[in-house]
């Protein structure tokens, strides 16, 4: 046998073996890439269908109107408290207040 023929053999040996290889590899990755697909439609799917039925209406059966303000709060001084802080409190609290708990 010549050396072109040796040549000629060998290749064809490993073109044998490598194209159904390749081949296979390319149709698994494809298949791979449409699983991967039909899975990221059903979860769309899923995740419309989900979306759909937690959403509320935007549209009010009535109008709307205006709120009310709201009523304005007024802070009293301390002082206006005087003596009916005593009253409530005793002697015994109102030097509580005055002092702290510390001193009695």
């Amino acid at each position: 046998m010549s050396k072109q023929m040796t040549f000629t053999l060998a290749c064809a040996v490993v073109l044998s073996a490598v194209v159904p290889g390749v081949a296979g590899y390319l149709s698994a990755r494809l298949e791979a890439i449409e699983t991967a697909e039909r899975n990221l439609r059903a979860l769309e799917t899923r995740l419309s269908v989900r979306e759909a039925r937690d959403t509320r209406a935007v549209s009010l059966p009535a109008p709307c109107t205006r709120t009310p303000a709201t009523p304005r709060l007024y802070q009293v001084p301390a002082t206006a408290l005087g003596d009916r802080l005593g009253d409530r409190l005793g002697d015994h609290g109102e030097r509580w207040i005055l002092s702290g708990p510390a001193e009695q």
